[in-house]
């Protein structure tokens, strides 16, 4: 923008310089070369009186007695009734200014001055007006840059500021330039900062008040599972000194064994699930405050999609369908398991709710990523959603839009993506760092 400004400033001032400037030179060339002409009329008409006066007191008229009266520049011919012409000095070349003067008694002047010292003072005027003309233009640029500076200096402050709350420090700033219209935008930027520290506040305030609602709850059915599991774990275990059989209150049965050790590991399952719970709304809660903390370690993939096709193979069964595993085995990656877990069953519920036929969770490695896909035999993602998928509020299926997109932030976070491959049969992939230590293979 400066340059922008003081290139128009520069042409500006070179148009009214050619303008005015080649006016002035026409019409100084003119005044010059007139005043000239008018000199030499004069000198014409002041000799012709003086030779007149001469021969009126019968005084002689010579060479001699006018070469006093004869400008040294000028080339002088007299011509007189019944004599030869009188010259004095250097006769001038082509070209040179003439004025003549005559007498009604016959005498004649003629006054000639050489154009070269028109010329020189017409190339004076020229350096003048030149000089003239330069000085401005250097005037012009040193104005053009203090006001490019005046004003660009404003407009980057105001994009600094704008970066500044883009990037999450919404701090207002309340500089005023003196421009009323970048007073205005200044004014904007600074009600926006404060609309946006107000939002942040409130969130932050939410997020505490969240994660003090949610830890009591999820604490409480943690404890109460711990103590589901305690029981079973009594129920299975015969008091000392029982004789397994049904004749003593403290005895139980087989059948009682088994339905204690089925409730027992339901119990655990969702022990497990609980304590992962906790685990993402800990981390989710955690990235709202600061995006960039993160609890990323190295783990083992397979443990993590072998415990999320064990949780969901009931919901699958009880739907008709199936959920299976292939591709490479014996990955680690680096992320959160917690994380991780929550982002394939996001994945995995939403083929349950809006695929078809078998799910396949497909573990493979490329470059320097670990990369866990899920895809299923459903009629896929609406074409005109695409990508789109992952933005909030946008489904569908008449649901909420929220998972995918909070699948992606889990796993932004983490540092790796959440991208779809392929719309029809659908295909999600996980993209997770390689841990460093794990040697580099194909599929």
């Amino acid at each position: 923008m400066r340059r922008r400004l003081i290139n128009s400033t520069l042409a500006v001032v070179l148009v009214v310089i050619a303008v005015f400037g080649v006016s002035l030179v026409i019409v100084e060339t003119r005044t010059i070369e007139e005043s000239a002409h008018e000199s030499v009329r004069s000198d014409a008409a002041r000799l012709v009186s003086v030779v007149e006066s001469r021969l009126v007191a019968e005084e002689s008229v010579t060479a001699a007695s006018m070469r006093s009266q004869v400008p040294h520049d000028r080339h002088v011919r007299i011509e007189l009734p019944g004599q030869p012409p009188i010259e004095l000095g250097e006769r001038p070349g082509e070209g040179a200014i003439e004025g003549r003067a005559t007498e009604p008694g016959g005498v004649t002047v003629t006054v000639r001055q050489d154009d070269d010292r028109v010329r020189e003072e017409v190339g004076r005027t020229l350096l003048i007006i030149l000089a003239v003309a330069l000085l401005a233009v250097i005037a012009a640029v040193l104005l053009a840059v203090q006001q490019g500076r005046r004003v660009a200096a404003p407009l980057t402050d105001l994009a600094e500021t704008a970066e500044r709350l883009g990037s999450g420090d919404p701090r207002p700033r309340h500089r005023r330039y003196g421009v009323p219209e970048l007073d205005r935008v200044a004014d904007v930027l600074d009600a926006s900062a404060e609309r946006i520290a107000r939002m942040l506040t409130a969130e932050r305030r939410l997020a505490a008040d969240a994660s003090h609602q949610l830890r009591t709850p999820l604490t409480a059915l943690s404890m109460r599972l711990e103590e589901i599991v305690a029981a079973a774990d009594a129920i299975e275990t015969p008091a000392a000194g029982g004789t397994g059989g049904t004749g003593g209150a403290g005895d139980t049965t087989g059948a009682d064994r088994a339905a204690a050790s089925t409730i027992r590991e339901e119990a655990l399952v969702g022990l497990a699930q609980v304590e992962r719970l906790t685990d993402v709304v800990q981390r989710l809660l955690t990235n709202s405050r600061d995006p960039r903390s993160g609890s990323a370690v190295g783990f083992d993939l397979d443990e993590v999609v072998k415990q999320q096709i064990e949780e969901w193979r009931p919901a699958y069964r009880k739907a008709g369908r199936a959920v299976v595993r292939s591709g490479r085995q014996g990955l680690r990656a680096v992320g959160t398991p917690g994380a991780v877990a929550q982002v394939l069953a996001t994945l995995i519920e939403n083929a349950l709710m809006h695929g078809g036929g078998a799910v396949a969770l497909r573990t493979r490695i490329a470059g320097n990523q670990v990369v866990v896909e899920v895809t299923d035999e459903g009629p896929g993602v609406d074409p005109e959603l695409g990508s789109r998928v992952f933005e909030r509020t946008v489904s569908g299926r008449n649901s909420t839009g929220l998972g995918l997109a909070v699948a992606r932030d889990l796993a932004e976070a983490d540092g790796g993506r959440l991208e779809l491959l392929q719309q029809c049969p659908p295909v999600f992939a996980l993209f997770l760092s390689r841990e460093a230590d794990e040697p580099p293979a194909g599929d």
